[in-house]
């Protein structure tokens, strides 16, 4: 009795190249959309952090001169709300509220809610899309776990900036800079695995061909 051929053998996986056209469409609008997305987030972070670090405070010095003498500075430490160099720390003891009332915890909170939620919700879609990269298991586990990495130690930046000193600042490169690299490779790849890499007939043209009927 001949054994039969089809025991034990495992059903090709399904990738990207191998979805019906709706279905790369559908993706293909997912990812832009999350492109789109993150440049936004490039931009608040240009806008809200970059420019007051490097240049407002700088530029603020100079037009102090220029400022009516009666009038109170915004902050006793110079302190701006996308300042990162700033120092958090100098108000005086005596005035001083309650940590959940002091306004850089509020605003550290909310935007770490923000963070989280937003953040993260784009990482969960491009972990599926990840999911269905033709690569190996552990290189897509990796893809998938990094940028959640990134994202916590962007936060913990914000925490330890706003808290413990202004030097934190740069736990943003490596934080940022991960999610954004991955979240930048696997848009690319994506789109070449849908759209311009060739069909592959040793992991199962026919199959492709099946899905897309």
């Amino acid at each position: 009795m001949e054994p039969d051929s089809t025991v034990n053998k495992r059903p090709s996986r399904i990738t990207l190249a191998v979805l019906s056209i709706p279905h790369k469409v559908l993706v293909t609008c997912i990812i832009a959309t999350l492109a789109f997305g993150m440049l936004g987030a490039l931009g608040q972070i240009i806008v809200h952090d970059i420019i007051p670090t490097f240049y407002t405070s700088v530029e603020s010095k100079d037009d102090s001169a220029h400022t009516d003498m009666t009038k109170e500075p915004q902050h006793a430490s110079g302190r701006a709300r996308g300042d990162l160099f700033a120092d958090l720390s100098a108000e005086e003891p005596e005035k001083r509220k309650p940590f959940y009332k002091n306004e850089q915890f509020v605003w550290t909170l909310r935007w770490t809610h923000i963070h989280l939620f937003g953040i993260n919700m784009i990482f969960i879609l491009m972990g599926v899309v990840t999911a269905l990269l033709d690569a190996s298991s552990r290189l897509r586990s990796r893809w998938i776990a990094v940028p959640f990495v990134g994202v916590l130690v962007d936060i913990l930046a914000m925490w330890l900036k706003g808290f413990v000193s202004p030097a934190f600042f740069w736990l943003h490169i490596p934080g940022g800079g991960v999610f954004a690299i991955i979240f930048g490779y696997v848009f690319v790849r994506a789109l070449w695995e849908m759209w311009i890499k060739p069909d592959d007939t040793r992991t199962g043209v026919k199959v492709g061909k099946a899905v897309r009927k």
